[in-house]
């Protein structure tokens, strides 16, 4: 029996799950090339990596938990007082400046005559009310709250852009359909298998800097994907692979051209475990820009005590 170690800090989950097998609804993988020739491939020789990289990103954190008394005897119903922030940082000759960077803070509660809160002289929670919202339903709309905040500030930057060869890099698999030409999804980790097994070997040959061929999947909306692996992982399957996705509204050469735009591109911004325990996954810019969101937010222990202090004076 042998066994390997998953350089992936265990805290942020795993970067691989392998219990969702299986391909998925959709599946074209003939997109680039015949199943038969499937095999890792490389960017062409010479293509040269755009002159701007926008990657965007998002935050999200409870600040504290909160019941809105009922009236006239009704029970009280829960809340999440939610700080969370999304911004883009741009990336090119040598340099990488924080583009545009925006915070919010909701309350989340299934509450009716939940009112927004001023926590301070500057810090206002806006009440978002869910009717007959649980916990679940509660956590899904702050997820929901983030990701519209992420695709409004990459709307934003969207509109000042030259409209040459930058590329925009979105952390995390695409929000929804209809992406703009030159926008991708970064999946750090695999939580499906979305090849069927005969190929999957073809994931685990990858060299560093190789990508798998173009593929199309289903589900909710379709996409363009394929897989790449970053520079820097254990030599072991699957170690350091990320997944890459543009719009399925594109033609298939132009999800090609983002493919092998990929391959000279994001290896150059792959971090180091030394520095960061999702290494080699997570990019540095997008590392960098979290610990900026994240210092946006605020002190939580002083967000708590506004908030309490709030509750009082209501």
């Amino acid at each position: 029996m042998s066994f390997h170690v998953d350089a992936w800090d265990p805290s942020y989950g795993a970067s691989l799950d392998a219990s969702a097998p299986g391909p998925s609804d959709g599946l074209d993988v003939e997109v680039e090339l015949p199943a038969e020739q499937w095999r890792p491939l490389d960017a062409p020789a010479g293509l040269a990596p755009p002159a701007t990289v926008l990657m965007v990103d998002g935050v999200r954190r409870i600040d504290a938990r909160i019941w809105t008394a009922g009236i006239g005897g009704t029970p009280p119903s829960p809340g999440l007082a939610c700080s969370y922030a999304a911004g883009v940082v741009r990336c090119g000759a040598g340099t990488a400046s924080v583009a545009a960077a925006t915070v919010e803070r909701s309350i989340f509660t299934s509450a009716a005559d939940q009112s927004d809160v001023d926590a301070g002289s500057t810090v206002r929670y806006k009440a978002v009310r869910i009717e007959g919202a649980q916990d679940a339903d509660l956590m899904a709309a702050m997820q929901t709250a983030l990701m519209q905040l992420e695709q409004r500030t990459t709307s934003d930057v969207l509109t000042t852009l030259s409209g040459g060869d930058e590329l925009v890099v979105v952390d995390g698999p695409l929000r929804g359909p209809g992406a703009p030409p030159r926008v991708i999804g970064y999946a750090k980790t695999q939580q499906k298998q979305y090849l069927p097994d005969h190929l999957l070997p073809v994931v685990g040959a990858l060299s560093p800097g190789q990508r798998t061929p173009v593929f199309r999947i289903g589900g909710r909306w379709s996409r363009y994907t394929w897989y790449l692996r970053q520079p820097g992982g254990i030599p072991i399957p699957w170690s350091g692979v990320v997944r890459l996705e543009c719009s399925a509204e594109l033609a298939p050469a132009q999800a090609i051209e983002l493919a092998e735009l990929s391959c000279v591109t994001l290896p150059r911004y792959a971090s180091s475990a030394v520095k960061d325990p999702r290494a080699p996954q997570q990019l540095v810019p997008i590392g960098g820009l979290e610990q900026r969101l994240r210092r946006m937010l605020g002190d939580t222990k002083l967000l708590q005590r506004a908030l309490a202090a709030a509750s009082v004076r209501q």
